[in-house]
């Protein structure tokens, strides 16, 4: 059973930081790329960013220079350091797992205040 769990968001002020992480289980966690994604009230879910098994990574413009996806394949986790955060960055971010399928975490709230 696959599962991704995701934690670290909350309520911060603008120019503050959060970082997030997601827990995985029973993928094998090393060959997959992970990606982020969010979604705000009445847009769709877009990708922040993502990192292959290899360390590549890949990142929306907007978030460029202010956030960092790293992953830690001995905790079969990966993280998204966010900093500098604008309160355009409220959103649910979500965990993906891209294996032979798709896999999706619950989500984690974020919101950022002016």
């Amino acid at each position: 059973q696959v599962q991704l769990v995701e934690s670290g968001g909350g309520l911060v002020q603008a120019g503050g930081s959060l970082r997030l992480s997601c827990a995985a289980s029973g993928i094998i966690f090393r060959i997959s790329t992970m990606g982020w994604y969010r979604q705000a009230p009445g847009k769709q879910r877009e990708l922040v960013a993502s990192i292959t098994s290899s360390g590549s990574t890949n990142y929306a413009d907007s978030v460029k220079g202010r956030f960092t996806i790293s992953r830690d394949n001995a905790k079969n986790t990966v993280y998204l350091q966010m900093n500098s955060l604008k309160p355009e960055d409220t959103a649910v971010y979500y965990c993906k797992a891209n294996t032979a399928l798709n896999y999706w975490g619950q989500g984690t709230q974020v919101t950022v205040s002016s």
